[in-house]
């Protein structure tokens, strides 16, 4: 027993009443944290993809936007009460801060040609009436306008949309995006209460940005309070101690607050995955405080006196709680292998917070126990015999023989399952169906399209090069192909513009809806065009400066990850075959979180073979015992393969979330192992026992722990699991599946196995 832990039981008050200071002093930082609502926090400095659309944004306007879904009651959006509220909309819309551009139905820049001039206006006018024959035109041109068609307006021109583009500045991502959001909320508010009769729906990439904060700080302010509850009341009808309650739920509160504070003071920011740091230092706070209490009233109800009870816990459990902390901190340390930089925050802070817990639990938490009133009663012999823990010991011990090959045969049958899991995503999935914006994005999908969306810029190579025809026709080409694949909605391109200046022109004959085969013509045309828009409704969301330069905007169905690489690819295809000499860029959001699993479950898997090693190395030198070391890694290896093979019957698909589970519940699982192996080897080296009275003295010792604890481990990330975030609910629940199989594993895989390697002579 460290000194530390003797001070603390001498002197408990003293010592409660320093770790309140350094607790408090530790968690003022927490005024510090913020939560960063932005998606970009997903990808670090270097992802390729991140890189490449960073490298769009600064040649063409930005794509951050906020979707105003309008759908009017009477399945009509031309009408012109309607129409007018649009406008009206529209207009409001540019009181958004940050907005570069404004797009709404009724000021589409509809051309049309008057002799020789070419005349641009707003296809809904502004101040004049709406005959029934003009609103049959206005609605004829808007559903059949490709820029309009599925981007601007349904089909059926029942649902329409207001797009705010914004130019975020990107200084300060902490407060511009709830800024815009609150901005676009008063709207949304005033419009629908002037026009009930039309339903409002928010969506956009702001939109998105702002859910993943707002996710998170529901979280906070439900799970975290469900799970406190949840621990305080499952301890006290398990362990039935309002002290060892109270002490338990005191450690929990100061490793909190202390590990929170101190990522503040060291400059951390929260995000969807890092805020549910709490949560899992909330979990994994208990065990330690569970291990000392469950011994401690062992000794107790064998007749110790409570000091020398919590004495002798401290003293058995030292060397196995520091190895669980140490272990379970690595785990967590291996996400600092992600490619996702709030995963590698979690890493940090979780691992931060469960050595804090450690050193709680051995110096405050017995304290507390010396200072406060406790008292356990004396079990008689028949509790003894009655013990459940026993009776499940005798039971394994007697069916080892065959229990060893069924649980060999299970953990092999379920882990080859787990190659079969296919990477994938969607990312609009990222929020459950409770949540506005993905209410929202769904409506917006049935009735106009989806958030995926590719950006795709084509290099020409020379100034003004865009007007050249055979150009024209390589990017008209490839927005023909677009718009053939089965997932299209949308295709935004320079091209269509062109082909409808050119029919203009042309006295707007049909037949002339087609591409300019003159280079300098279709460059007058663009002029004229260009000075004849208003301000914010420009081309520079197509064009770059000198005009060398275009993109075409894709959007498509809410597609999944491995979709969107497939289309990704695809694309590269096309160019390969059709367009070789053509330089081509693909970026966007939706091409960024598509690969980020895919990259992430590779690292990952890099930084679960290297918390493999340490924590193999930690164990063997701790065990003394090379064979010893060998026999533990079996299972701690087995559940998550176990837990990723009942992954791959159920759901048979892994996402951003669950790529880092295996690295982080390696060192959770490796708990119950030390803790049963140490209590095993105790009875085998320092009690004399064989190895079956052995298999049976680590049942009766630590058994009721490790079940505690796991119930509670369990129980709370699936209160995690409940999180309206699927990264952090997926997330929950395959660590709660992985933690119910490590107990199962150590309970009747571990005891067989041990009684087959280091059986005493004689016995069978």
């Amino acid at each position: 027993m460290n000194p530390f832990t003797r001070f603390s039981i001498d002197h408990p008050w003293l010592v409660v009443l320093l770790t309140t200071l350094l607790v408090v002093a530790a968690a003022l930082g927490a005024q510090k944290l913020v939560f960063k609502a932005d998606y970009r926090v997903f990808f670090g400095e270097t992802n390729p993809q991140l890189e490449a659309f960073e490298k769009m944004q600064r040649v063409y306007a930005k794509s951050d936007n906020i979707a105003f879904v309008l759908a009017p009651k009477n399945g009509d959006v031309f009408t012109e009460a309607n129409l007018r509220a649009i406008q009206e909309l529209t207009r409001e819309a540019w009181q958004v801060p940050y907005s570069s551009r404004v797009d709404s139905v009724t000021n589409f820049q509809h051309t049309t040609a008057e002799e020789d001039d070419l005349l641009v206006r707003d296809l809904v006018p502004e101040d004049e009436p709406l005959a029934s024959g003009q609103l049959a035109k206005i609605r004829q041109i808007a559903i059949h306008e490709p820029l309009l068609k599925k981007r601007i307006v349904s089909e059926d021109g029942s649902v329409t949309v207001v797009n705010v583009t914004l130019q975020l500045p990107g200084k300060d991502p902490v407060h511009e995006v709830p800024e815009v959001v609150k901005k676009v909320r008063a709207i949304r508010d005033a419009f629908v209460q002037a026009h009930p009769d039309i339903t409002v729906y928010l969506s956009g990439m702001a939109m998105m940005n702002n859910t993943f904060a707002e996710s998170s700080q529901k979280d906070s302010r439900t799970l975290i309070p469900l799970m406190f509850a949840m621990v305080a009341i499952s301890i006290a009808i398990l362990l039935r101690t309002f002290t060892g309650t109270l002490g338990t739920v005191a450690v929990i509160a100061y490793a909190i607050a202390a590990t929170m504070g101190l990522a503040g003071w060291a400059g951390f920011y929260l995000t969807g995955p890092s805020s549910t740091t709490p949560i899992m230092v909330l979990t994994l706070s208990v065990a330690d405080c569970v291990h000392i209490l469950s011994t401690m009233f062992h000794e107790m109800r064998h007749g110790k006196a409570k000091r020398e009870a919590l004495i002798s816990s401290m003293t058995i459990n030292m060397q196995p709680i520091f190895l669980t902390s140490v272990t379970t901190a690595i785990g967590f340390l291996s996400l600092n292998f992600s490619d996702s930089p709030p995963f590698r925050d979690l890493g940090n802070m979780v691992a931060t917070g469960v050595m804090l817990a450690f050193v709680l639990s051995v110096t405050f938490f017995p304290a507390l126990l010396m200072a406060l009133p406790l008292r356990v009663a004396a079990h008689d012999e028949k509790k003894r015999r009655n013990d459940p823990m026993l009776k499940l010991a005798d039971w394994v011990i007697a069916s080892r023989n065959w229990l060893l090959p069924v649980m060999t045969a299970l953990i092999v049958g379920l882990s080859v399952l787990a190659p079969s899991n296919q990477l994938n995503d969607d990312f609009v999935k990222y929020f459950d169906q409770r949540v506005p914006f993905r209410q929202a994005t769904d409506f917006m999908q049935q009735h106009l399209t989806g958030m995926t969306r590719i950006d795709i810029s084509v290099d020409s190579g020379q100034s003004s090069g865009i007007n050249d025809p055979d150009f024209l026709r390589k990017v008209e080409a490839l927005s023909q192909w677009l718009r053939q694949q089965p997932e299209t909605d949308h295709v935004d391109t320079i091209t269509d513009t062109l082909k409808r200046l050119n029919k203009n022109m042309h006295g707007d004959d049909p037949a002339w809806y087609k591409l300019p085969d003159n280079q300098e013509l279709a460059a007058q045309y663009l002029l004229l065009y260009e000075m004849s828009l208003p301000y914010g409704l420009d081309l520079n969301n197509q064009l770059n400066v000198d005009k060398s330069s275009t993109r075409i905007v894709a959007t498509f169905k809410n597609l999944t990850s491995r979709e969107i690489i497939d289309l990704e690819n695809r694309i590269h295809q096309w160019k390969a075959e059709h367009a070789p000499d053509l330089k081509l860029e693909v970026a966007s959001p939706s091409i960024m979180f598509a690969h980020i699993g895919q990259r992430n479950i590779v690292s990952m898997l890099e930084g679960t073979f290297t918390a493999l090693v340490l924590i193999s190395f930690i164990l063997g030198f701790a065990l003394r015992s090379m064979k010893m070391g060998l026999v533990s890694l079996l299972p701690n290896l087995a559940p998550a393969g176990m837990g990723f093979g009942i992954w791959a019957l159920w759901e048979g698909e892994i996402g951003l979330g669950l790529s880092v589970v295996a690295g982080m519940t390696l060192g959770i699982v490796v708990d119950d192992t030390i803790h049963f192996m140490s209590k095993y080897l105790h009875a085998r080296r320092d009690l004399g026992k064989p190895t079956l009275e052995a298999v049976r003295y680590a049942f009766v010792s630590v058994g009721r722990a490790l079940a505690i604890t796991t119930a509670v481990l369990a129980t709370g990330f699936m209160v995690l699991a409940q999180s309206s975030f699927k990264v952090n609910a997926d997330m929950g629940l395959m660590t709660a599946i992985t933690i119910v199989i490590a107990l199962i594993v150590d309970f009747f895989f571990l005891p067989p196995l041990l009684m087959r390697v280091d059986k005493n002579q004689g016995e069978q």
